[in-house]
């Protein structure tokens, strides 16, 4: 396993360990496969691509982009990885990150003119990309902010945001055993689609803060969710006063909190989620690593050792090696 924050990173390997960062550079994501886990991908602001082949003991620096928002190694092929950046583009590599082409078109959708980001105006982003566990041509983009967006054929052309998509999309999920369905964790809400994007529907009952930011799909069960969300940015994303939840869906249900054992809600930043083996999910937030081995019924701190350091930074991603 994986894990990153702004400017530190810690890994598993028989026993965790904190190493440097690949850079002074803000992290802002990364992702590695289960086929081959000691390659590891780490995306910065500021200074681009970090490649690892060693499980994070040495990284090399990959000519590509300079903001890099979003990575996604596909699930059908660890040698084809996505990768997103600001301002907005899709990149696409078939040999592990060697190389890299862009693939053109993104912000010639008529919707495009809309796009932003609160933060830095004109200068929106792609912060997600989820591939389709039963079609590789087939991807999900997400825009922050302004678009949930399509490609059926790997970017060649581009689809336009659907009127029911959510329209500030942080992170995306798909399961293979239900890969008519998608899953969007979003600032303006929760969404679901069942018939690959074509429509989305909002079951939000429970779910009483809806700034949602990350989210995890049982392994072993399309219809168990866990997300983390607050009630605004700001509750999420500051290190002064942060305030965030988890829950969970079952069955078709009403959203239920799942706190038990977590740090928080007060003082907790928004956690990055992971889901294991069946049942099992981590939580990383900025006061340890957690995992519940009951679909978040209970959390239980994996004892890492914690550098004060760690308690203010934004968890940026985390990358389960099943």
């Amino acid at each position: 396993m994986y894990a990153a924050f702004e400017n530190a990173f810690l890994t598993d390997n028989g026993g965790w360990k904190r190493r440097d960062p690949p850079t002074d550079a803000q992290i802002q994501c990364l992702d590695a496969s289960n086929e081959v886990p000691e390659r590891i991908f780490c995306g910065t602001f500021g200074d681009g691509l970090y490649r690892s082949v060693d499980s994070g003991e040495t990284w090399e620096h990959v000519d590509v982009a300079t903001n890099v928002m979003s990575l996604t190694v596909d699930p059908h092929d660890p040698d084809e990885v996505w990768l997103g950046t600001e301002p907005s583009a899709v990149y696409h590599s078939t040999d592990g990150g060697e190389t890299w082409a862009e693939k053109p078109g993104l912000t010639d959708l008529p919707s495009a003119s809309e796009w932003y980001f609160p933060p830095r105006p004109d200068t929106h982003h792609t912060r997600w990309i989820a591939v389709d566990p039963g079609d590789p041509e087939h991807l999900y983009v997400g825009i922050e902010a302004g678009a949930l967006v399509q490609t059926h054929d790997k970017g060649e052309t581009w689809e336009d945001r659907v009127s029911t998509a959510r329209l500030d999309n942080h992170t995306l999920a798909t399961h293979p055993d239900a890969p008519d369905r998608a899953y969007s964790a979003a600032g303006d809400g929760y969404a679901e689609t069942h018939d690959k994007g074509e429509t989305w529907t909002y079951p939000q009952d429970g779910l009483k803060h809806r700034y949602v930011w990350s989210i995890a799909v049982d392994s072993a069960d399309p219809d168990t969710v866990l997300v983390s969300s607050a009630s605004g940015a700001r509750r999420a994303h500051a290190s002064s006063n942060p305030e965030s939840y988890v829950y969970r869906r079952d069955n078709g249900g009403t959203w239920q909190q799942c706190l038990e054992g977590l740090p928080g809600p007060d003082g907790m930043i928004r956690p990055v989620l992971a889901a294991g083996a069946a049942h099992e999910f981590y939580a990383l937030t900025n006061r340890g690593l957690y995992r519940s081995s009951d679909s978040g019924e209970h959390w239980h701190d994996l004892g890492i050792e914690w550098d004060e350091s760690l308690t203010t930074q934004r968890p940026r991603g985390l990358a389960c090696i099943k």
